[in-house]
């Protein structure tokens, strides 16, 4: 059989025309075999070239077979990129599985921390909630970043910004859609309060008007029973005054010497008129100014703490917070309580519900009634007082019910010591002011 193939092998050779001499046939047989190798693995159609009816020559072949080479292997490193961006994707997928799961997980957990409430777990829960949106949002952004860095062309990467683009105009007609709505919602409710505010004014002035109808029925005689009225809050809230300074081992002469020096009292209990006129005097400053007394229910209610209390920010608030801090003495309060925290409580808009405060604000309050009456009465009240020394005219003073005995002294004069209350005029009408008075027959403060 070695025959045979050897003589087969001349025949071929012998009917082959040579393409050209060559010295090395090995050489020639061995690409001749990588050039069949490389067509077994499909990188040539060889069926197409036989239906053309023509066949390169080996020297072309065998040219080419490098670049054949490179072309199979750039096609197979091709499709391993393409696997692998398979395998990414997937990847990303499990991620985005995952992330939802987390998220559903996160959101049963706030649910059960609500029934009991816990809020404890409602935090923690929420924490959870947050990150896994979180994640969401940074697996979106990946996946968009990987789609720009994959798109080899413009067009996808504008196709992917129009999409983007189209889902932002989306929003922007939503927002412009509930901003024409809140635009609408905010023009009625302009309007609503157009109306209301000219509700209001009409109701003001209704107000107004009944203010004036009911200080018509005000008289003369009215703003004189206030006045008592004050006069007596005055003398109520001496009594706890002087009582304290005895309970604190005051020197109640020397006190009342202080206030009034040089007076000639009757009975040495008058010297109670020199601390009623200290109190009045405090009381009364800045009498002048204008108080709204008919704007405020001050005077309806019975306990004036809890007037207050209910309005803690009127100008009885206020007036009452000037006057006990004029009135009581930072030292005084000390002697009383061993501290000053009732000082410290009324500077701070804090109204103490002692049985002190309490007498205080019972008195100011009839006082800054007073202040505003005198103001709304027509015609408007004035306030006037006595200079001390002057003679005592029975014209416009009045002296305490204590020292009537002193009328029955005819024809004698009597000296103003000093001035209790003050007086008031009201047009031709005078409420009289009321005064201590002495004469030459009494001795200082050791009268029984």
């Amino acid at each position: 059989m070695g025959l045979e193939s050897d003589k087969q092998g001349m025949e071929f050779a012998a009917s082959s025309k040579p393409l050209k001499p060559s010295s090395n046939i090995s050489d020639r047989v061995s690409k001749f075999a990588k050039v069949s190798r490389f067509r077994s693995i499909g990188v040539f159609n060889t069926s197409e070239d036989l239906d053309r009816g023509s066949s390169p020559s080996l020297d072309e072949e065998i040219g080419s077979s490098n670049d054949d080479f490179v072309f199979c292997a750039s096609k197979v490193r091709a499709k391993t990129t393409e696997v692998d961006n398979i395998n990414n994707g997937d990847v990303e997928m499990l991620k985005l599985f995952d992330a939802l799961l987390a998220l559903k997980l996160a959101y049963m957990k706030l649910q059960e921390a609500h029934i009991p409430y816990d809020p404890e777990k409602i935090r923690d829960a929420d924490e959870e909630v947050v990150s896994s949106i979180e994640t969401l949002c940074s697996i979106k952004k990946a996946y968009k970043e990987n789609l720009l860095k994959e798109g080899d062309t413009v067009s996808a990467c504008s196709a992917l910004l129009l999409a983007e683009i189209h889902v932002k105009e989306s929003a922007l007609e939503k927002l412009k859609s509930r901003a024409k709505n809140k635009g609408k919602e905010v023009a009625g409710l302009r309007r609503e309060l157009q109306d209301l505010e000219t509700r209001n004014n009409g109701l003001a002035e209704q107000i107004k008007e009944r203010e004036r109808e009911s200080l018509k029925g005000l008289n003369h005689y009215s703003f004189e029973n206030i006045v008592k009225a004050v006069g007596k809050a005055i003398h109520d809230f001496a009594k706890p005054l002087i009582a304290l300074m005895k309970h604190s081992e005051w020197d109640l002469d020397k006190a009342a010497s202080a206030i009034q020096p040089s007076v000639v009292y009757a009975k040495r209990s008058h010297k109670k008129y020199a601390f009623e006129a200290y109190v009045a005097r405090r009381m009364f400053h800045g009498f002048s100014r204008k108080q709204p007394c008919f704007e405020e229910n001050v005077m309806k209610l019975d306990d004036p703490i809890a007037a207050l209390m209910e309005y803690p920010q009127s100008s009885f608030a206020e007036f009452c917070r000037d006057k006990y801090l004029l009135v009581v003495h930072r030292d005084m309060e000390v002697s009383f309580f061993g501290n000053s925290d009732h000082r410290s409580f009324v500077a701070n808009g804090i109204h103490p519900h002692t049985p002190f405060y309490r007498a205080f604000v019972r008195m100011a309050r009839f006082v800054w009634y007073l202040q505003g009456f005198s103001a709304f009465i027509e015609p408007r009240a004035e306030i006037f007082g006595v200079k001390e020394g002057s003679d005592f005219s029975d014209f416009y003073m009045e002296i305490p019910t204590e020292l009537e005995e002193y009328k029955s002294l005819v024809g004698e004069r009597f000296k103003v010591e000093f001035m209790v209350l003050p007086g008031f005029k009201i047009g031709e009408t005078l409420i009289k002011s009321q005064v201590y008075v002495s004469n030459g027959g009494f001795s200082n403060g050791t009268a029984n």
